[in-house]
């Protein structure tokens, strides 16, 4: 893990959120509190020390999602989102609360295979510039030394060529490998996620494996066998064990909309349901055993964050248990104006700067004012208030309506610099803005 402080947390998390300093620095310090652990000298006394769970609470569009995805890429750890409406009570159809240990478990798996595979990279080219060299030069049955020795000399002229980027349009043969294996649907019950994939392992090896010959350029063989002779060095029991621990050890997991699996008072019909999901997802969050095909992990000291608008429910009416498992509670504030205007021109991926590039790439020089900027914030809080608010989400599509008409004509129009003014943004969306209906449906 990335040894950050909590201020470098925070302050590498500004880069990409503005506002939100509760939300940024409760993760911040349960970040740092994992690291912290982790250089404990007393074994016992590491293993007794849970992460803190947290809760956030803000509408939707404030930063939410963002701020545990970030955090996730700081601490280079394996990371997933899951929605907790999508769960159902043990014994229903629908997604086991198991799989998202399940899925966390893979997603760490490709984590560390890509770091094992960039390891092996020089070795891997060296062996993948062989087998090039094998395919630009076919042996032959003379095994003669004045033969030897004269395909030792070609092989070596090839090599510099090759390297020189000489031979990169020249076409070769590459023979590739896939599983001849008929279609077929695996019903499982709920709870055998992993079932139908073991069952595609097994039978696999069972129908025989199909050759094909592709003819490619030498620059696409090369990257094509540069990945085959990195898998092989790879030791995928290795992989499988770093995996196994980096889950168990450093893993995040996101639960979004926990509020619609609250239940709320006089249970009864679906309520129950929502009460069922809750007591499935508590041992995983106090710290149990998942079995996976991989082995079993052990979830004692996965860190969970948990987001939800909680517009109708409230965190209290979460069964007492799982309250009890997120300590941590941090408000998120709805965004204004100001905040809007910041979005739209701070962070490093500010919606100015991505639709700036991808202008660029049809010889188009996009600004805009800073009065067009404050515009365009002024009109999404305008139809935030008037409508559903979906807070940042909504510059998205006011922006996209903003620039419609130029994204379409710009293949057309001569190379030139465009200026995006405040009387541009309001012609454009200002009678939209204020027709209710019109803003409904438009923006």
């Amino acid at each position: 893990m990335t040894n950050f402080t909590p201020r470098e947390i925070v302050s590498e998390l500004d880069r990409y959120i503005i506002g939100q300093n509760e939300a940024k620095r409760a993760v911040a310090v349960a970040l740092r509190n994992r690291w912290r652990r982790q250089q404990l000298e007393n074994s016992d006394l590491r293993d007794e020390i849970v992460p803190k769970n947290i809760i956030m609470i803000g509408p939707t569009g404030v930063g939410k999602t963002e701020i545990a995805r970030r955090l996730a890429k700081l601490a280079q750890a394996p990371f997933i989102k899951v929605e907790a409406s999508k769960f159902t009570e043990v014994g229903y159809v629908g997604r086991d609360v198991e799989s998202m240990v399940r899925d966390l478990l893979e997603l760490a798996i490709i984590m560390i295979k890509e770091e094992e595979a960039k390891k092996q990279h020089v070795k891997a080219e060296a062996n993948a510039e062989e087998r090039l060299l094998d395919l630009l030069l076919p042996g032959d049955a003379d095994t003669s030394p004045d033969k030897l020795e004269q395909q030792s000399s070609t092989r070596e002229k090839l090599r510099k060529l090759l390297r020189l980027g000489e031979l990169e349009d020249r076409f070769v043969e590459l023979e590739t490998t896939e599983t001849n294996m008929p279609q077929m649907n695996i019903l499982t019950p709920a709870g055998g996620n992993d079932m139908g994939m073991d069952f595609k392992e097994m039978f696999g090896n069972l129908f025989p494996k199909k050759t094909k010959r592709k003819r490619v350029k030498v620059s696409e063989a090369r990257e094509m066998l540069n990945e085959i002779e990195a898998e092989k060095l790879v030791d995928m029991e290795n992989v499988t064990s770093l995996a196994r621990e980096r889950t168990e050890q450093s893993g995040i997991i996101f639960i979004d909309e926990i509020d619609k699996i609250a239940s709320r008072e006089g249970m009864s019909g679906p309520e129950v349901s929502r009460e069922g999901v809750q007591r499935d997802i508590l041992p995983i969050v106090e710290g149990s055993t998942v079995n996976t095909k991989h082995g079993p992990v052990k979830t004692d000291h996965i860190l969970f964050i948990a987001a939800g608008a909680f517009h109708v429910s409230k965190p209290s009416d979460l069964i007492p248990e799982l309250q009890g498992r997120f300590p941590i509670r941090v408000e998120l504030n709805s965004l204004g104006e100001e905040e809007f205007f910041r979005i739209l021109t701070e962070p490093k991926n500010a919606l100015t700067r991505q639709y700036e590039a991808l202008m660029k790439t049809e010889g188009i020089n996009l600004t805009y004012t800073d009065e067009a900027i404050r515009e365009i914030a002024r009109i999404a809080k305008t139809v935030n208030e008037r409508t559903e608010n979906i807070g940042a989400r909504r510059l998205h599509t006011v922006m996209e309506k903003l620039l419609e008409e130029l994204s379409f004509n710009a293949p057309e129009l001569p190379q030139s610099g465009i200026e995006i003014t405040a009387e541009e943004v309001r012609r454009r969306l200002a009678d939209i803005s204020q027709n209710e209906d019109l803003s409904r449906y438009i923006l």
